[in-house]
C-alpha cells in the first residue's frame, strides 16, 4: 500500500541552560529549559536518509547556549523568538521553528548577620533557593512571517479553605456524594494563554510584567470569587485575565479538583466541625475550558495545557 509523509519535525529537546547576569557583586539568574523544533523540507532525510537540508541537533543545543551569552535572557518570550528567528531566516529549509521553554524561579536566601537579624533579600547578592511553586512555561512558533507566542504556567497549586460549595446537581442511583455548603476547594493550576501579537510591525508586549501579572489577575479571582463550582472559578480566573490584559486573547485552563473529604470522626465521639479533611489524590474531577474574548476564535489546542 503506497505511503506518504505527514507533518514532521525534529531537534533538541530539553536543553537545560542556567543564565548568570553579574551587575557588581550582584547576581540575577535565569534558567531554562528549552526544546527546539524544526519543520520545513524534510521529505528527503525521510524517503532516502539525505541529510542535506538537516541542520544538526547537535547545532541548535549549541544554538541555545550560545544566544544565552550573546543576547540574553531578558524573558522566556523573548529568548524564544530571537531562537525562532534565527533558525527560520538562517536556514533556507527550515520554513517553521517552535521553542517551548520551561522556566524556573529562584529566589534570594535571607542569610543572619550573627545577631539574629536578618538581611533583607536586596543585601543577599548571589545566594538563592529555588522556588517551589509554578513553572512557568511558554511557546513560541514562527514561520517567517507571523509569530504565535503561547504563554502560561502549570502546578500552581492553590486553595481556598470555605467559600465554596456544591449542590444541585443531577442525581442518579449510583450518586453517593452528599451536597456540600461549606467546603475546600483546592487545585493544582494549568494555563496557557495566547497574545495577540502575531507581527514584528506591533508593539512587542512587556512578556515579564504580563506574566506577573496575568498570575495576580489569576489569584486575585480564584481568592475572591465565592464558588458554588470550579467551572465558575475558572470562568471568573479566565475573564479577570482577559479583561485586564489587552494583549491576551485566550487562555485554556486545565483544574483538577483535589478532592478534601470530611473525615467521619463519630465513632470515636468526636464533632467534625469543617476540621479533619481526607485528602485524596485519585480519581480526581478534572475540569477544562478555554476562555475567549469576544469575537476572537479559539487557537490554543485542547491538549496544550498537558506540556
Amino acid at each position: 500500500m503506497p505511503t506518504i509523509l505527514g507533518q514532521n519535525q525534529y531537534g533538541k529537546a530539553e536543553n537545560r541552560v542556567v543564565k548568570i547576569t553579574r551587575d557588581g557583586d550582584t547576581h540575577h539568574i535565569k534558567d531554562l529549559n528549552v526544546s527546539v523544533a524544526l519543520s520545513g523540507d524534510m521529505d528527503d532525510v525521510h524517503y532516502s536518509g539525505s541529510n542535506a537540508n538537516v541542520l544538526p541537533t547537535d547545532t541548535t543545543k549549541n544554538t541555545v547556549f550560545a544566544f544565552a551569552k550573546e543576547h540574553g535572557i531578558e524573558s522566556a518570550e523573548q529568548f524564544g523568538i530571537h531562537l525562532a528567528r534565527h533558525f527560520v531566516s538562517s536556514q533556507e529549509p527550515i520554513h517553521r521553528a517552535r521553542i517551548r521553554i520551561e522556566e524556573y524561579a529562584w529566589e534570594r536566601i535571607a542569610t543572619s548577620d550573627g545577631n539574629s537579624r536578618f538581611i533583607g533579600a536586596d543585601d543577599v547578592k548571589h545566594s538563592f533557593a529555588r522556588k517551589g511553586q509554578e513553572t512557568r512555561v511558554t511557546q513560541i512558533t514562527y514561520d517567517g512571517e507571523s509569530w504565535e507566542v503561547i504563554s502560561g504556567l502549570k502546578d500552581l497549586t492553590v486553595m481556598n479553605s470555605t467559600n465554596s460549595e456544591f449542590w444541585g446537581y443531577v442525581k442518579d442511583k449510583y450518586t453517593t456524594l452528599k451536597e456540600a455548603y461549606d467546603r475546600i476547594l483546592a487545585t493544582d493550576v494549568s494555563a496557557r494563554w495566547r497574545y495577540n501579537w502575531t507581527s514584528d510591525e506591533q508593539r512587542m508586549p512587556n512578556w515579564e510584567k504580563s506574566y506577573e501579572q496575568a498570575r495576580k489577575h489569576m489569584l486575585q479571582a480564584f481568592a475572591e470569587t465565592y464558588s458554588l463550582s470550579l467551572q465558575q472559578t475558572l470562568y471568573q480566573m479566565g475573564s479577570r485575565i482577559i479583561n485586564s490584559r489587552s494583549e491576551i486573547d485566550e487562555i485554556r485552563f486545565s483544574l483538577p479538583n483535589n478532592h478534601h473529604f470530611l473525615v467521619d470522626l463519630e465513632p470515636f465521639g468526636l464533632k467534625n466541625d469543617h476540621e479533619v479533611y481526607f485528602a485524596a489524590d485519585r480519581p480526581y474531577g478534572l475540569i477544562e475550558a478555554t476562555v475567549l474574548r469576544d469575537g476572537v476564535e479559539p487557537k490554543i489546542p485542547v491538549d496544550m495545557t498537558n506540556l
